[in-house]
């Protein structure tokens, strides 16, 4: 008969389930909107200064884990209202950033998203978890943190081309505008000077605007007010 010191012993299953579960967890899923929105004849985005974490002190887009059973638009929509206090803009899910080494502190994929506001004002810092929050020319953004600056380019490079085939312009201008103002936009976000004759016969072609029985008046003629007949995002031949 075999002895207590004969015995083989036997593994701890705990200790074997945690070993396995360290091998096998799972990255963690967080959204970041790049928020975008022209002020002062520049494209600008809305950035705020993160107040804990390895990247403490820089600044990032607003962002954060995906809840459990949240769909990944609420999420977006969840932190753009605890951050911004915006409550309804539009919003276009980028891209995967999933580099396990993006954050230093676990293995956490970003889901980026890009967002677009009429007016910059509309903006405010109020979210605890930031120290504030600032909007800042796409050309000059500071030092960003993780991989936010290569999450800066996509959103940039999406914005630029969804301009020349959607009429997603309608989401950076007011509910009414000049057309000088329309004109104004795609020569800001595509950084180039415009045929102005050509581009407003093609955009007038489209029937895309109404032509509104007002006029804005200033220190120059009044210019003529229009609309998009419609706001929500159609696939156009813009340019």
């Amino acid at each position: 008969m075999s002895t207590s010191a004969d015995a083989t012993p036997v593994a701890d299953p705990t200790q074997h389930y945690r070993r396995e579960t360290r091998r096998h967890a799972r990255p963690k899923v967080a959204v970041d909107t790049v928020l975008f929105a022209i002020d002062d004849g520049q494209v600008k985005s809305y950035l705020v200064r993160l107040k804990r974490g390895p990247a403490a002190g820089k600044w990032a887009f607003p962002g954060g884990l995906v809840r459990k059973r949240e769909m990944l638009d609420e999420a977006v929509r969840r932190e753009l209202l605890q951050s911004t206090g915006l409550s309804d803009c539009y919003i276009e899910q980028l891209f995967s950033f999933g580099d396990p080494n993006r954050d230093p502190k676990a293995h956490v994929v970003s889901v980026g998203y890009m967002a677009l506001i009429d007016k910059a004002s509309a903006a405010a810092s109020c979210s605890r978890k930031y120290a504030n929050g600032q909007w800042f020319e796409v050309a000059r953004l500071p030092e960003l943190a993780y991989d936010h600056a290569e999450i800066a380019e996509y959103a940039v490079r999406r914005l630029k081309s969804k301009l020349e085939y959607t009429n997603i312009a309608c989401s950076l201008l007011p509910p009414t505008f000049t057309f000088a103002q329309l004109e104004e936009l795609y020569g800001i976000v595509l950084g180039r000077a415009l045929d102005r004759r050509n581009f407003r016969r093609r955009i007038m072609a489209m029937n895309l605007l109404n032509r509104l029985p007002l006029e804005r008046r200033g220190n120059h003629r009044p210019a003529a007010l229009y609309s998009f007949q419609q706001r929500s995002l159609q696939v156009i031949e813009m340019l």
